[in-house]
């Protein structure tokens, strides 16, 4: 069965832990891991920082969007800006790599959706967002309990 879910918020710091959250309670429906739920929301909480940070830049008026479609064992993860988009996207990918050191950032949030997921897609066009879609296939161990 096929179930989705679309979302869409302001760019403010404060709802990155309304995604993580939110995304997380509508796969809990698959019987997700701990572990599954600990990498999802982290890679949730990776992109939609990126959004917020360096897509919008900081400005509230963004609108961040995520789409979630869970099929059979699958979750299918789209998290989307409208901001500035990414100049160099391989540069961007690379361990470390940070256009905003002076917020102590450790470049590391491509490398852990990468480590996180299954799969991995980034689209960005200069002036006009990114979006990145993730893949994760659910282990599908059903608790004791069922």
């Amino acid at each position: 069965m096929r179930n989705v879910m679309d979302l869409q918020f302001s760019a403010l710091s404060q709802n990155e832990s309304f995604a993580r959250v939110t995304v997380t309670s509508f796969i809990a429906q698959l019987d997700p891991t701990m572990d599954e739920i600990t990498e999802i929301k982290t890679v949730v909480s990776e992109a939609v920082t990126n959004a917020i940070i360096h897509g919008y830049e900081n400005d509230p008026n963004g609108i961040v969007y995520i789409s979630v479609v869970l099929e059979e064992d699958t979750v299918y993860l789209t998290i989307k800006d409208k901001g500035i988009g990414i100049s160099d996207l391989e540069e961007a990918k690379q361990p470390l790599f940070t256009t905003k050191p002076e917020l102590e950032r450790s470049g590391m949030g491509f490398t852990i959706m990468e480590n996180f997921m299954d799969h991995v897609q980034v689209e960005s066009e200069a002036s006009k967002g990114t979006t990145i879609h993730l893949t994760k296939h659910l282990s599908n161990k059903k608790s004791l309990c069922n």
